[in-house]
Protein backbone atom coordinates (compact mmCIF):
# COMPACT_ATOMS: atom_id res chain seq x y z
CA UNK A 1 0.00 0.00 0.00
CA UNK A 2 1.19 3.37 -0.97
CA UNK A 3 1.75 6.39 1.45
CA UNK A 4 -1.39 7.93 -0.84
CA UNK A 5 -3.67 4.76 -0.01
CA UNK A 6 -2.93 4.54 3.74
CA UNK A 7 -3.72 8.19 4.28
CA UNK A 8 -6.75 8.00 2.08
CA UNK A 9 -7.56 5.31 4.58
CA UNK A 10 -6.85 6.88 7.45
CA UNK A 11 -9.25 9.92 6.33
CA UNK A 12 -12.14 7.72 5.54
CA UNK A 13 -11.45 5.56 8.99
CA UNK A 14 -11.81 9.45 11.13
CA UNK A 15 -14.49 10.03 9.04
CA UNK A 16 -15.83 6.36 9.40
CA UNK A 17 -15.09 6.79 13.57
CA UNK A 18 -17.11 9.97 14.02
CA UNK A 19 -20.59 9.17 11.59
CA UNK A 20 -21.65 6.82 14.11
CA UNK A 21 -21.58 8.74 17.09
CA UNK A 22 -23.47 11.48 14.82
CA UNK A 23 -26.32 8.71 14.03
CA UNK A 24 -26.61 8.09 17.96
CA UNK A 25 -26.74 11.99 18.74
CA UNK A 26 -29.47 12.25 15.89
CA UNK A 27 -31.48 9.64 17.06
CA UNK A 28 -31.33 10.48 20.89
CA UNK A 29 -32.21 13.97 20.34
CA UNK A 30 -35.21 13.55 18.17
CA UNK A 31 -34.99 16.67 16.98
CA UNK A 32 -33.46 18.27 13.44
CA UNK A 33 -33.17 21.18 15.03
CA UNK A 34 -29.62 22.88 14.42
CA UNK A 35 -28.84 20.04 11.57
CA UNK A 36 -27.60 20.69 8.04
CA UNK A 37 -29.44 18.23 6.13
CA UNK A 38 -27.94 19.87 2.87
CA UNK A 39 -24.20 19.91 4.31
CA UNK A 40 -25.04 15.57 4.97
CA UNK A 41 -26.55 15.69 1.89
CA UNK A 42 -23.19 17.11 0.57
CA UNK A 43 -21.19 14.45 2.48
CA UNK A 44 -22.84 11.95 0.82
CA UNK A 45 -22.41 12.66 -2.91
CA UNK A 46 -18.70 12.81 -1.60
CA UNK A 47 -18.82 9.33 -0.63
CA UNK A 48 -20.53 8.29 -3.52
CA UNK A 49 -18.09 9.77 -5.79
CA UNK A 50 -15.35 8.49 -3.61
CA UNK A 51 -16.71 4.86 -4.68
CA UNK A 52 -16.69 5.73 -8.26
CA UNK A 53 -13.32 6.57 -8.49
CA UNK A 54 -12.04 3.17 -6.93
CA UNK A 55 -14.34 1.27 -9.34
CA UNK A 56 -13.44 3.41 -12.16
CA UNK A 57 -9.48 3.00 -11.74
CA UNK A 58 -10.58 -0.34 -10.15
CA UNK A 59 -8.93 0.09 -6.82
CA UNK A 60 -9.94 -2.19 -4.41
CA UNK A 61 -7.93 -1.34 -1.05
CA UNK A 62 -9.40 -0.83 1.92
CA UNK A 63 -10.15 3.02 1.63
CA UNK A 64 -12.61 1.24 -0.71
CA UNK A 65 -13.55 -1.15 1.68
CA UNK A 66 -13.88 2.03 4.37
CA UNK A 67 -16.59 3.97 2.44
CA UNK A 68 -19.26 1.26 2.75
CA UNK A 69 -20.09 1.79 6.25
CA UNK A 70 -19.75 5.60 5.38
CA UNK A 71 -21.50 6.25 3.32
CA UNK A 72 -24.28 3.66 5.14
CA UNK A 73 -24.07 5.91 8.34
CA UNK A 74 -24.64 9.11 6.49
CA UNK A 75 -27.99 7.76 4.45
CA UNK A 76 -29.07 6.42 8.14
CA UNK A 77 -28.61 9.99 9.60
CA UNK A 78 -30.11 11.57 6.50
CA UNK A 79 -32.99 9.43 7.43
CA UNK A 80 -33.02 10.18 11.07
CA UNK A 81 -33.00 13.61 9.83
CA UNK A 82 -36.67 13.21 8.16
CA UNK A 83 -37.94 11.61 11.50
CA UNK A 84 -36.76 14.01 13.76
CA UNK A 85 -38.15 17.15 11.44
CA UNK A 86 -41.34 15.17 11.63
CA UNK A 87 -41.32 14.79 15.42
CA UNK A 88 -40.25 18.54 15.52
CA UNK A 89 -43.68 19.28 13.68
CA UNK A 90 -45.76 17.15 16.03
CA UNK A 91 -44.57 18.86 18.51
CA UNK A 92 -44.86 22.17 17.73
CA UNK A 93 -48.49 21.87 17.04
CA UNK A 94 -48.87 20.43 20.67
Amino acid sequence: MTAAEILEFLMILSFGISWPMKVVRSYRSRTAKGTSVTFTILIAIGYVCGIASKFMTHTFNPAFWMYWPNITFVTTDIILYFRNKKLDAEADKK
